[in-house]
């Protein structure tokens, strides 16, 4: 089960990215963090623009309400996503 925290409206998360893959998705659950592969490689920003992107279409909301919180140049991530709720979190990523 994904480790979930929602606070004033926003959920903040563990994202575990495997970038270079064949195309972006969201694959599940991994160690209680969300787990996603990129197509973008881990150069100049472009996997985790392809992150917030990623995101931010899944959840429908806008790139600004997706930011990583920490761990820009790990695969392990901390992510916040303002404007969603637990539930429909859960909806998204059965």
């Amino acid at each position: 089960m994904i480790n979930l925290t929602e606070k004033n409206g926003t959920l903040i998360f563990g994202v575990r990215v495997a970038s270079r893959a064949s195309k972006s998705e969201i694959v599940g659950e991994l160690g209680g963090a969300l787990k996603v592969r990129i197509a973008a490689p881990p150069v100049d920003g472009a996997a985790n623009a392809e992150l917030i992107k990623l995101l931010s279409k899944t959840f429908g909301v806008s790139k600004s309400a997706v930011e990583i919180l920490g761990g820009q140049t790990s695969r392990t991530k901390q992510v916040k996503i303002s404007g969603v709720k637990v539930e429909r979190f859960r909806e998204i990523i059965k």
